[in-house]
């Protein structure tokens, strides 16, 4: 059998590459031993694993986003609808819909994403601790706040207050 990493070195140098299987140790490119040929197949295995827990963290994220959505009693799907999950986003913590030209202009979309998160954290009860978690580490305090015992409570998600009518 053919070591893949010895194939493709030597589909890269045709000239001057020799091949032989992995039983034997002959491998040469442009003269020189291909000493470092296993070093590729640890390259693809380190690819192979970062992927799948690359994937396996994006379908947490998504699942647990789903759940909060649900939970804030907005539809599940709106969580994995580019700019329209911003809107939902914006309904569930009580700020105007227009904010979603902000998430447009750079630096100010990063700057009110902190400021929707800690809303989102407020609404569900939490405090500026939480808030941080959602920000710097979404893969735990997401599923937290979906899985975990967190209700939603809109009348807290929001500091704006109505201004108050004069009585006469």
């Amino acid at each position: 059998m053919i070591n893949i990493g010895s194939y493709l070195l030597a589909s890269a140098y045709p000239a001057t590459a020799t091949i032989v299987d992995t039983a034997s140790t002959v491998c040469t490119i442009n003269g020189q031993p291909c000493e470092s040929v296993g070093s590729f197949n640890g390259f693809f295995a380190f690819l192979s694993i970062f992927t799948i827990i690359s994937l396996a963290i994006a379908i947490l994220i998504i699942v647990s986003t789903w759940k909060v959505y649900q939970k804030a009693g907005q539809p599940g799907w709106a969580s994995i609808v580019p700019i329209y999950n911003f809107i939902v986003l914006l309904e569930v913590v009580g700020q105007p819909i227009w904010w979603i030209l902000l998430f447009f202009i750079p630096f100010i979309n990063i700057i009110f994403i902190f400021i929707v998160y800690h809303e989102l954290s407020k609404s569900f009860g939490q405090n500026i601790g939480f808030t941080l978690g959602l920000i710097f580490l979404p893969f735990i305090f997401f599923p937290m706040l979906a899985f975990g015992n967190y209700a939603y409570n809109k009348t807290i998600s929001s500091d704006i207050s109505p201004t108050p009518t004069p009585s006469v």
